[in-house]
């Protein structure tokens, strides 16, 4: 018997998690959602809200909220170089002023005129999220459609196959 393929960290804490889940009886549609809405969640430019959104909305779907958490911690690296082309993207649609991205632009504006820095940040911040909303009509069910039958594929493979859940060392 050959032995192993030794396997990387994101097989390890993304794809084993969610063999494990089907193998437990999720069904790949509502995975797939689940995954679907933590990916699209995980993007969220309101940098901080994504876990406790991410939860309140696979509640309220009741999607398992495992996997929409692993999903939507997947993301995180994306949220963050995300986060910038949202908060510009938004002040170009929403016809706002720029967004002063230097450091010291920034403290300057903090120091000489808080409150309409303030202002302006929650501007900027509420346009990117508007933008986020409307991505997230169209990618979400994009998501879940596309992952639904790779689900069932891959269920139909490890019912087959009989893979262990945790890759031997």
């Amino acid at each position: 018997m050959p032995s192993p393929p030794t396997h990387t960290l994101l097989y390890r804490r993304v794809v084993l998690p969610v063999l494990a889940l089907l193998r437990m009886g999720a069904t790949p549609e509502k995975l797939a959602w689940s995954i679907a809405l933590g990916l699209v969640v995980g993007i969220n430019p309101l940098l901080g809200s994504t876990t406790l959104l991410c939860l309140a909305l696979a509640a309220t779907f009741r999607l398992n909220l495992a996997a929409s958490q692993l999903a939507n911690h997947v993301m995180y690296p994306f949220e963050v170089l995300l986060v910038v082309p949202f908060l510009t993207l938004g002040a170009r649609v929403f016809h706002t002023g720029p967004i002063p991205l230097s450091p010291s632009l920034l403290f300057h504006e903090a120091r000489t005129h808080p409150l309409a820095l303030i202002k302006s940040l929650w501007t900027w911040e509420w346009h990117a999220l508007v933008l986020w909303a409307a991505v997230s009509i169209i990618l979400l069910p994009a998501l879940g459609t596309l992952l639904t039958p790779a689900l069932g594929k891959l269920l139909a493979r490890v019912e087959r196959h009989q893979y262990p859940i945790v890759p031997t060392m």
